[in-house]
């Protein structure tokens, strides 16, 4: 049985076992009242029944009178087996009893976490992110089925990854893993965590010294909802309304998001009221900005940044030799931009890197600084989104030709029609002795072949089913033996070598044989100096599931067919393209 539902078994007999403890009296008197009844029974099967209700009843009175602290030290001494390994961990620890109160904190959690015994573990957390209720009840629903939770929380400060371990005796182990690179503290930049119907659920105190008493709902301090990430944001503050740039540090890129978003709220003020160290503290910021003049010209950039742009330092570079513009020249959008004639709508630019192709998406906003006008670029990571946004773009191209395909393939099979019937009326003319037989023969196989090309074709487009039959793999390849020796020319040697026990097979036989012949024919093209093409079926049986890449094949008999060439291989970089339709790579 795992610890788990071991646990799980623990807890709901600590349950019974509480549940019968107001009871206690009842059940002893009941039992006393028994063992009466049956001393002045003259009936010998009557007073036993009734001394074996008794001892069942005295039993249960045991139970609840000592088997909750039994339960509660077997507790104990199961902890103390773990305790000498989490005392030493290098994250905070806290073990949670069944009712998700603290029972154990290692030193770091008490700590960094402020743990006590008898805290709600929501109560631990809650120092630490923004709505840890959520993550509870994830974690529950977690090890309900036997798994162990883990999430990564994203913060201003670094991320925590949560981790959530079943113990016996109903316990579960905590442990947060908190990346504390940065140096400053949250106090330093304004961020609050907003739900996704836009509730505020956090603020941290710089957002509250910013925004006052505000920053206790959207509607308060954002008179335009609702707020745009990666945009200047006129939000009401203490002072006043106030430009303030927001950036979604929940963003991951990729088009994926969670329950809540964590927003920081950068203002965008003046010279004469701007700190000195203003942009040593968004080094740091998991954001990536750039600083730019209104000719493009680079002039601050932080570490994010310059991870983007795989440089060591970008000050005094032109973006327009990083990057390639949104179809036009970037001098000219940056121009546009800094004038108030762009699109506030971000870009996505290519990266000019030579190690990889990196996709970048590129907001600008103009600020006004010491009587002049720079732009502001935030800079995220878009290679995941245009990645997908390819495959999707390659699946409209797809559907496209399967659709063509369709259409072709039925009035060419109405041409095929026409040539079989001709070629069929042909051979009744001509007997076998005819010297013509032969080539009308030839004619009439190669047109059943075209028709199975097309067969193909409408399969390929969603518009045939495949005919699956019980065949040999032996006599299929005698069939088409005549038609690869023609294909492989004269420099190359054809070989078939069979398992002498060569089981059959169910398979699409058109299919089957069009695809040995395209792998004939890469062979072939494989070895211009000539070479030996082999042909090898054999039985495999799999007693377990074959995995391979994201396919598996379930346990059962199979027959192997592999085709052998002498030839050049198939370059690294086309390995993946083996399975597109109409790849000539």
């Amino acid at each position: 049985m795992s610890d788990q539902a071991f646990s799980g078994q623990g807890t709901s007999i600590a349950a019974t076992l509480s549940s019968w403890q107001p009871r206690g009296k009842l059940i002893l008197g009941a039992a006393l009242l028994f063992v009466a009844a049956a001393i002045l029974s003259p009936v010998i099967f009557i007073s036993m029944t009734f001394l074996l209700v008794s001892g069942v009843l005295l039993a249960a009175w045991t139970a609840a009178l000592i088997g909750p602290s039994a339960l509660e030290r077997w507790r104990h001494h199961s902890l103390a087996r773990h305790v000498a390994v989490l005392e030493v961990d290098p994250c905070p620890v806290v073990v949670t009893g069944p009712d998700d109160q603290v029972i154990f904190a290692n030193p770091l959690a008490k700590q960094k976490l402020a743990a006590r015994s008898k805290m709600a573990i929501a109560d631990v957390l809650q120092g630490v992110m923004a709505d840890p209720q959520n993550v509870v009840i994830r974690a529950r629903a977690a090890l309900k089925s036997e798994q162990n939770f883990r999430q990564k929380i994203r913060r201003l400060t670094g991320d925590i990854d949560v981790g959530a371990m079943a113990l016996k005796g109903g316990m579960t182990a905590w442990r947060l893993d908190i990346d504390e690179d940065g140096s400053r503290s949250d106090g330093d930049l304004p961020t609050v965590t907003l739900t996704q119907d836009d509730t505020v659920v956090h603020a941290n105190p710089a957002a509250r010294n910013l925004l006052g008493s505000h920053a206790d709902a959207l509607a308060l301090f954002c008179p335009k909802p609702p707020l745009q990430p990666g945009a200047i944001n006129e939000l009401r503050s203490a002072r006043g309304l106030i430009p303030c740039f927001v950036h979604d540090l929940t963003d991951t890129g990729d088009g994926t998001g969670g329950a809540t978003r964590d927003l920081a709220l950068i203002p965008a003020v003046d010279e004469a009221v701007q700190p000195s160290d203003t942009w040593s503290l968004l080094e740091t910021l998991p954001v990536a900005l750039l600083r730019l003049s209104s000719e493009g010209v680079i002039e601050l950039s932080n570490r994010p940044a310059r991870v983007i742009l795989g440089v060591e330092s970008g000050a005094g570079r032109r973006l327009s030799e990083l990057m390639d513009g949104p179809g036009r020249s970037v001098s000219d959008w940056l121009r546009d931009a800094a004038d108030g004639r762009g699109t506030v709508q971000p870009e996505i630019l290519q990266m000019r890197r030579k190690d990889k192709d990196v996709f970048v998406q590129v907001a600008l906003n103009p600020v006004r600084d010491g009587g002049k006008t720079v732009l502001i670029a935030v800079l995220q990571d878009a290679t995941k989104l245009k990645s997908l946004e390819l495959q999707f773009v390659q699946s409209q191209k797809m559907q496209a030709i399967g659709q063509l395909a369709g259409g072709v393939a039925h009035d060419f099979n109405n041409l095929l029609t026409a040539i079989s019937g001709h070629c069929d009326l042909l051979l009744l003319r001509h007997g076998v002795d005819d010297p013509t037989y032969p080539d009308l023969m030839q004619i009439s196989q190669n047109a059943n072949r075209a028709a199975a090309l097309v067969g193909q074709l409408l399969a390929y487009s969603r518009k045939q089913m495949l005919r699956l039959e019980i065949m040999s793999l032996r006599d299929m390849l005698s069939d088409v033996t005549h038609l690869l020796n023609r294909l492989v020319g004269e420099k190359v040697v054809l070989t078939l070598d069979h398992d002498p026990d060569l089981w059959s097979v169910r398979a699409d036989k058109r299919q089957l044989e069009q695809v040995l012949m395209n792998l004939v024919v890469n062979a072939r093209d494989a070895m211009p100096d000539g070479g030996e093409v082999v042909i090898r079926t054999k039985n495999c049986l799999l007693e377990a599931p074959l995995k391979r890449d994201r396919a598996e094949v379930a346990p059962g008999r199979y027959v192997v067919v592999s085709v052998e060439d002498q030839g050049i291989g198939i370059p690294e970089d086309f390995i993946d393209k083996v399975f597109e339709p109409f790849n000539t790579s």
